[in-house]
C-alpha cells in the first residue's frame, strides 16, 4: 500500500505554482527527503521538461518506489540513498535542489550538513529551492507555528522550527545567496538561494 500524506496533497499546487517560473530554464532537480514520493510524482507530471531525482534515507524508498511504479514517469527517477550527514553525496548532475518540510525535522547538525552538501553540489546559478515554516528574528509567524514546534521537539528534541537568520548564515559559507522569500498558505514559506 503507498504511504500518503495529506499535507502533500493540500500544498502541491501553491508549490507548483511558484517551481514553475523558477525552473523553466532548468533540466534536474534533485528531491532531498522524498518522503511518501507524492510530490515528485505530482511535480513530474507537471514539469514534464525536467528530471526529478527522488532521495531519501533507506526506510522511505519502499513507499516512494510504490508511488513511482504506479505513476509510471519516465522523467522520475527511482529514490538514491541519502542522508544529508552522510560524507558522500551521490554524485550528480543537477541544476537545482528541492526539499518541502525537511529542515525541521532535522537535527541543527544535519542542518548544517544539508546546507554543505548542497553547496558542493550545486554549479553557479543552480538552486537550492526549501519550503516549509520558518522563524523571524527568533519570533514563531504565528500561533500554530509555535504550537507545532511544541509537538516537534516532544517527539525529538533536536528538531525544530529554523531561524532565517540562521539559515542565510549557512548559506552565505557555502556560496549561495537568497533570491526570494515566498509567502505560502499556512505559515509557511519558500526559500529560494541561487549558487554565486
Amino acid at each position: 500500500m503507498k504511504p500518503y500524506a495529506a499535507s502533500c496533497d493540500e500544498n502541491r499546487e501553491p508549490i507548483l505554482a511558484v517551481l514553475k517560473p523558477l525552473l523553466t530554464e532548468h533540466k534536474s532537480v534533485l528531491e532531498i527527503g522524498s518522503g511518501t514520493g507524492q510530490h515528485a510524482v505530482y511535480f513530474g507530471e507537471q514539469l514534464p521538461y525536467l528530471t526529478w531525482q527522488t532521495s531519501d534515507q533507506l526506510e522511505y524508498h519502499q513507499g516512494i518506489n510504490a508511488w513511482l511504479q504506479d505513476a509510471q514517469l519516465p522523467n522520475v527517477l527511482a529514490p538514491l540513498v541519502l542522508d544529508v550527514r552522510q560524507v558522500a553525496w551521490p554524485k550528480l548532475q543537477v541544476d537545482a535542489v528541492f526539499s518541502a518540510n525537511t529542515l525541521h525535522i532535522m537535527s541543527w547538525a544535519a542542518v548544517q550538513a544539508c546546507f554543505a552538501g548542497v553547496g558542493s553540489l550545486l554549479a553557479a546559478n543552480g538552486l537550492f529551492i526549501v519550503y516549509g515554516p520558518f522563524n523571524y528574528g527568533g519570533q514563531f509567524t504565528s500561533a500554530s507555528n509555535a504550537r507545532f514546534e511544541q509537538w516537534l521537539k516532544q517527539r525529538d528534541p533536536e528538531s525544530g522550527i529554523r531561524n532565517f537568520e540562521d539559515l542565510q548564515a549557512l548559506a552565505a559559507k557555502v556560496g549561495i545567496e537568497l533570491q526570494t522569500d515566498y509567502e505560502m498558505p499556512v505559515n509557511n514559506r519558500i526559500l529560494v538561494w541561487r549558487k554565486v
